[in-house]
């Protein structure tokens, strides 16, 4: 089998518009500390797909951050190409990478890709390629920065489909955030499962407070409480608290560095994402696993949780599916919909479940898809 195509298609949105951030400052702290709100733009909404297609017919196709001069370059060097030699093509990407001026990573989607084709060839879900540990994996509900009454709504809501874990994102200074999570911990219970992200706000001194404090309120972890760069002050916090830290959400794409921070002590937990590479992601799991700690799948990941579903009911050192979305458990679904893929998956029983059919399991709706299609690159 040989691959003869790679494709790049661009859609747009036939009525919705793209989402931006402005920067603004955090009010009523000494020191000066940036958070962000939405942004609307006249843009149209667009969504990039790559697709990798073989001589035997055999095609993968991923939603990626892969733009036109990346889709060139992998194009020129896998063309002809046994989609089988997967770790042969992500060793030459990986060890190319500063060769060709791009950052680590860059090449997951097409990585993504290789993974579909071989499980298609096989008749197999991914999941049994790389083999299945459970059926299903457990979701939190991930929400914004807002008061606390509205993370109490959103926990109630999310019962209705069987979740019964929170990630709280609070950025409004450390004491402020302290009374907040004391007041939320109060409100659902000593048996519920929360997670604490304050999204690099807080200072060394902060981040030691909070979670002490996290700890004494039976939190599960304290996720990037301070810029992921800073693997000095990483390495301190590690030391200092009993919670796990897990600090590596913006360092994610780049493998090796990644592992670093935890074999320097910079970081309890890894964290990842399927955009970067299956190859990779499995790579990190298993050096997680010899570290006797976990790597956590930060957000929907490709295809909308397919492709996440899959690899985190593979991965026996990990905890939770992060889940952006409403209490239905259907944001999943809704979303792939708009781009024509039709079987996201859903949350049913709080736990997401990946397809059964060969590959990702993606059902598209192909005319809806080539709709929206305004260029082939």
């Amino acid at each position: 089998m040989k691959i003869t195509e790679v494709k790049l298609y661009v859609l747009e949105h036939p009525t919705r518009k793209a989402s931006s951030h402005n920067i603004v400052q955090v009010p009523n702290l000494r020191r000066i500390q940036y958070t962000h709100e939405g942004a609307r733009t006249d843009l149209p909404l667009r969504q990039n797909f790559i697709e990798v297609c073989t001589d035997e017919g055999i095609c993968g196709r991923a939603n990626t951050s892969i733009d036109p001069y990346q889709a060139s370059i992998i194009r020129r060097h896998v063309l002809g190409r046994d989609p089988f030699e997967r770790e042969a093509l992500f060793q030459m990407f990986q060890k190319g990478t500063r060769w060709v001026y791009q950052k680590p990573g860059y090449f997951g989607e097409f990585d993504n890709c290789l993974w579909e084709i071989t499980a298609k060839a096989a008749n197999l879900p991914v999941y049994a390629l790389i083999g299945r540990v459970r059926d299903a994996i457990p979701v939190y509900l991930t929400g914004g920065d807002a008061p606390l009454e509205d993370y109490v709504l959103a926990i109630e809501n999310a019962r209705q489909c069987g979740i019964n874990a929170y990630k709280v994102h609070t950025y409004k200074g450390g004491k402020a955030d302290m009374l907040i999570l004391q007041a939320l911990r109060e409100a659902v219970g000593p048996d519920y499962t929360l997670i604490a992200d304050p999204v690099s706000s807080y200072t060394l001194r902060e981040a030691i407070e909070v979670g002490h404090h996290m700890e004494e309120l039976d939190y599960l972890w304290l996720e990037e409480p301070m810029f992921e760069q800073k693997m000095n002050l990483y390495q301190e916090l590690c030391r200092e608290l009993t919670i796990p830290v897990m600090g590596t959400e913006m360092l994610m794409h780049d493998m090796d560095l990644n592992a670093q921070w935890l074999i320097q002590g910079a970081t309890d937990r890894l964290r990842a994402n399927a955009r970067h590479g299956t190859t990779q992601v499995l790579k990190l799991a298993h050096l997680a696993e010899l570290y006797n700690t976990n790597i956590e799948l930060n957000g929907q990941g490709g295809l909308f949780g397919l492709v996440h579903a899959h690899l985190e009911c593979c991965i026996d050192n990990n905890d939770y599916y992060e889940y952006f979305g409403s209490g239905t458990g259907e944001s999943n679904r809704l979303a792939g919909q708009e781009w024509g893929l039709m079987n996201a998956p859903l949350v049913e029983n709080g736990c997401l479940a990946p397809e059964d059919t060969p590959g990702w399991g993606a059902v598209w709706d192909e005319d809806k898809f080539q709709s929206m299609v305004v260029q082939v690159l």
